[in-house]
């Protein structure tokens, strides 16, 4: 037994029966067209399972006051302001993620509340967006500022004492000053640099070790020391002592370097705060109110959140559309490059669609509201950076491998150092071991390591977003560099994907007028996605449509009826033959318009061939240039159409396209993906309809433009906003610019611990009697963060 039913993943039709691919969750089970769809959907059931009733369930106990929309609670009541009962938030303005909090570097990690990272001890960032209110920044800057205050006279005396003793009063002896440096270090210390030892501890309890294992290491060793040399000097060898008895101590480099690395987290979390302003720009340009028109006519200001999808808003010149809709009245042109890219006003009028947050130009607008909250494209935009810039790409796993490995081994390059340094060291050897040890495990620090790729991830998928190029996660950024195949669909794609009539023809005996009247009026009755073209053709020329009648229609060859009692047919060659019509020189005259790419109808009257009728869907005005610019970076175009061959193949010819898959049914469009890919091509898919989503599915990148369907983009890995192929160009510059920047980063950060580590390990000492401070280790280690972090930010300046 065989049941029809429909994939989860990309809205397929699938035949379910004995060995059709299926999963089963929550005691239900789902069939699936390929294995691509399967794998994905056992990735994360909830995403194709009704996401949006989760987000409807969450926020439905939130109600509001329509006066006073600052009270907000939990569950129906009256307003303590003006007791007015409160009314529910609209459901779909608040997220089902909105309260959990993530990591940025390890989006695995997912809490309820806020906190650190069990893994690499970052602070966890809420998955709804970027807060204004940075509570890290804000605590670790304060700690940064206390520890400057306290770290920099420790260090001015220790260096005094060290390079010019003589500066010291006299009254104030080397003991005192111990006890001075100890009482300010500490703070500094135990205090200042408190969170990082919790993350130091947490990264050993969870065995993954990181760039908090080896800080809260080595600057604990350098206080602890410091502290027994101080109170117990004793203990330590006679060759240790100075003249006045007393056991050198290194409070200066403990302060020092846990300010420096303080300083480093600052400058990270500010850096990553800047890599979010794509989003904290997107996210502003939404306006607060809407102008909302009652049904009495009186118009007033209210809260974006109480917009319900139905209302009618009025939108006045230079304001910006509250929400996505469709213009019920007015004209005007709308600013959209904010959320598309392009710069140049684009007209409406009633009909048209509007998108939220874009600026209407001088003319006044009624509009229908059909998309709010989490539903509008802006919303779902600021969602889909904000997921990519948390995704991992594949090539983090380099690093993490490598850091893997790194930590442990630095651990053990520390301990050796200690005991070279212990053992066959000049006196004092103790001394010069631990001050060594611990400058190997801060310059080893990996905290560049563990920023090359997420930064550069970060910063690229924001300026991707403000270039109208959406990237749902890192893999897709970073497979896009490796695309050499691009395979489009036709129609929507290359072309605008709204048929528009081009040639009337008629023979002798028959009106130009009478063809194209009589054809218009049958194919007004006709549900094939070319009949309107002709309708709207005659009625664009003033001509008057008439009622049909014994209408019918032949599946594969056209249509019949009887129009102004006369029969006409209307259809391909096959209908003619079949009514045992001569067709004369249509077909020949029909065969030349295909060859220039349009589509043609042959059109009898009374049983006798009259004319034809041709349509054709124009060529966007940008795909030509698209198409040369993907072949100067070395990309192959296929198109991939369900359409005619001749007619396909004259726009392939027309646009210098590589190759052409024609009369393709939608079913079959994935498997000529596969073939591509069994040749060992990497693939890209662009396509806009339902119809494209299992073929957007099974390559390498779907792309999904952004005129097209919902399913379309939930199966593609990049959205186009505006359905443009140069936005194909702008995903491919993209991408190979942010892998181009996330290799150099690695290599900053392997190169500068390469040649870090044994410079701090001491092996310049026996040739040029060199040692490298812990300080300048600290230092050294905060600035290869830093050009890291300035590395990943060029990105945001780059011309797509």
């Amino acid at each position: 037994m065989t049941t029809k039913t429909t994939d989860p993943v990309c809205k397929m039709q699938v035949t379910a029966e004995d060995g059709t691919l299926h999963a089963d969750y929550a005691a239900e089970r789902y069939y699936f067209c390929s294995q691509h769809c399967l794998d994905k959907f056992q990735a994360n059931p909830s995403a194709y399972l009704k996401p949006q009733a989760a987000a409807q369930e969450q926020s439905a106990a939130l109600y509001t006051c329509p006066m006073h929309p600052e009270v907000r609670q939990n569950g129906p009541g009256n307003c303590p302001k003006c007791g007015m009962a409160l009314k529910p938030v609209n459901p779909v303005a608040t997220r089902s993620n909105a309260t959990e909090y993530t990591c940025p570097m390890h989006p695995e990690i997912v809490r309820n509340e806020p906190g650190s990272c069990p893994k690499c001890g970052m602070a966890l960032e809420p998955r709804a967006g970027p807060s204004e209110d940075n509570a890290e920044l804000n605590d670790m800057t304060r700690r940064f500022k206390a520890s400057i205050v306290l770290a920099l006279p420790v260090f001015l005396m220790a260096m005094t004492s060290d390079l010019a003793p003589k500066l010291i009063p006299s009254s104030v002896s080397m003991a005192v000053l111990q006890w001075l440096e100890f009482a300010l270090a500490t703070p500094v210390v135990l205090w200042a640099g408190w969170p990082i030892f919790q993350r130091g501890w947490a990264s050993i309890v969870n065995r993954s070790l990181n760039m908090f294992s080896l800080i809260a290491l080595g600057v604990g060793v350098a206080w602890s020391y410091s502290v027994v040399a101080m109170l117990l000097p004793g203990s330590f060898p006679p060759s240790m002592h100075t003249m006045g008895g007393l056991i050198p101590v290194y409070f200066e480099a403990a302060a020092t370097i846990m300010a420096l690395v303080l300083m480093g987290q600052v400058m990270e979390l500010r850096a990553r705060s800047q890599t979010s302003a794509a989003i904290k720009l997107l996210l502003g340009l939404a306006p607060k109110t809407a102008r909302i028109v009652r049904a009495d006519g009186k118009e007033e200001d209210i809260p974006l959140e109480l917009v319900h999808p139905g209302d009618v808003l009025r939108v006045r010149p230079g304001e910006k559309a509250p929400v996505d809709g469709v213009v019920l009245d007015g004209a005007s042109s709308l600013d959209e490059s904010m959320v598309t890219g392009e710069s140049i006003p684009v007209e409406k009028t009633a009909g048209a669609h509007l998108i939220g947050a874009t600026v209407n130009g001088t003319g006044s607008l009624l509009m229908r509201a059909e998309r709010v909250g989490a539903d509008t494209l802006l919303a779902q935009i600021v969602h889909m950076v904000s997921e990519a810039q948390r995704s991992r790409a594949p090539i983090q796993r380099l690093a993490d491998i490598a850091a893997g490995y790194f930590v442990p081994a630095v651990i053990l390059a520390s301990l050796a150092t200690l005991a070279v340094w212990g053992i066959w060291g000049p006196e004092p050897r103790l001394a010069h071991a631990i001050v060594n040890a611990v400058a190997v495990l801060i310059i080893a620090c990996p905290c560049a390591l563990g920023l090359a790729t997420p930064m550069s991830v970060m910063v690229g998928t924001g300026r991707g977003a403000q270039a109208g190029v959406l990237i749902k996660n890192a893999e897709a950024l970073e497979t896009m560099e490796k695309v050499n195949t691009l395979v489009v669909d036709k129609t929507g794609t290359l072309t605008e994907g709204k048929p528009r009539l081009t040639s009337v023809i008629s023979l002798t005996g028959f009106d130009e007028d009478v063809v194209l009247r009589l054809g218009a009026s049958l194919e007004r009755a006709s549900e094939h996605p070319l009949a309107a073209a002709i309708v709207n053709g005659a009625q664009d020329k003033g001509l008057a449509l008439v009622a049909v009648g014994e209408f019918r229609s032949i599946t594969g060859k056209g249509v019949m009826g009887i129009v102004e009692g006369r029969t006409v047919a209307l259809g391909n060659l096959k209908l003619l033959e079949e009514l045992g019509i001569d067709a004369g020189d249509l077909p020949a005259r029909a065969e030349a318009l295909r060859s220039d790419g349009q589509t043609v109808m042959l059109l009898a009257i009374d049983g006798k061939a009259a004319g034809l009728v041709g349509v054709a869907d124009p060529v966007k005005e940008s795909t030509a240039e698209a198409i040369r610019a993907l072949h100067a970076e070395g990309v192959q175009v296929i198109m991939l159409t369900g359409d005619n061959r001749i007619t396909a193949e004259a726009v392939a010819k027309k646009l210098q396209i590589d190759r052409v898959e024609a009369e393709v049914l939608p079913e079959q469009k994935s498997a000529v993906i596969k073939q591509l890919q069994a040749q060992g091509r990497i693939v890209a898919m662009a396509g806009d309809g339902i119809n494209d989503a299992p073929a957007l599915a099974q390559a390498q990148v779907g792309i999904a433009m952004g005129t097209g369907t919902d399913v379309a983009m939930e199966s593609a890995g990049i959205t186009l906003i505006k359905g443009d192929l140069r936005g194909i160009v702008r995903a491919l510059l993209l991408s190979r610019a942010t892998m181009r920047n996330i290799r150099q980063n690695l290599f900053f950060a392997f190169i500068y611990n390469i040649i870090g580590i044994p410079v701090a390990a001491g092996v310049l000492y026996p040739f040029f009697g060199l040692l490298l401070s812990p300080i300048i280790a600290a230092a050294a280690m905060s600035f290869s963060s830093v050009s890291v972090i300035t590395n990943a930010l060029r990105l945001r300046s780059l011309k797509l």
